[in-house]
């Protein structure tokens, strides 16, 4: 098992309410879930989600749980994220603050996560590399969303 720090930084140009309530939407998180085949809402709000993953050597795919915790609406929520597939497991805890930036919102992501198998033994430096692609193209892929949102009204 390995354990992996990611920290992560996006700038919304939207309010941080719009960027809050996106962020709560299940059909925007499913719009935007890079290689998302399924994302189902659970007891206890946790979502039931399908992914499939190919960054290098990280390639499968992976069946897990999401859930938010600890929400402090809008500023703050804690993330669990718990996956199973071929190349191993993942399990993280993020801490996502929201706060307000001169040209919106700042999303600030922190992670502990740990991997096993495949994931474990590509090392540090790659699978930092393939989690910070998979978060900027969900992210850019909200970003996109909370736009053709904003547009609509």
């Amino acid at each position: 098992m390995a354990t992996i720090k990611i920290e992560y930084e996006y700038t919304f140009a939207m309010p941080r309410e719009v960027v809050w309530n996106v962020i709560q939407d299940e059909d925007a998180l499913r719009a935007s879930l890079p290689g998302c085949k399924a994302f189902e809402h659970g007891e206890d709000d946790v979502y039931h989600a399908e992914m499939g993953v190919s960054i290098g050597p990280v390639k499968g795919i992976f069946t897990g749980e999401v859930q938010q915790i600890n929400q402090e609406e809008p500023s703050y929520y804690r993330l669990l994220v718990r996956g199973k597939g071929k190349p191993g497991e993942i399990d993280a805890v993020a801490d996502m603050k929201l706060d307000e930036a001169e040209q919106g919102t700042k999303l600030t992501c922190s992670a502990d996560v740990q991997v096993t198998g495949v994931l474990a033994s590509v090392g540090q430096r790659i699978m930092n590399g393939a989690a910070k692609v998979v978060l900027g193209q969900f992210f850019k892929a909200m970003d996109k969303e909370m736009k053709q949102r904003q547009a609509q009204c």
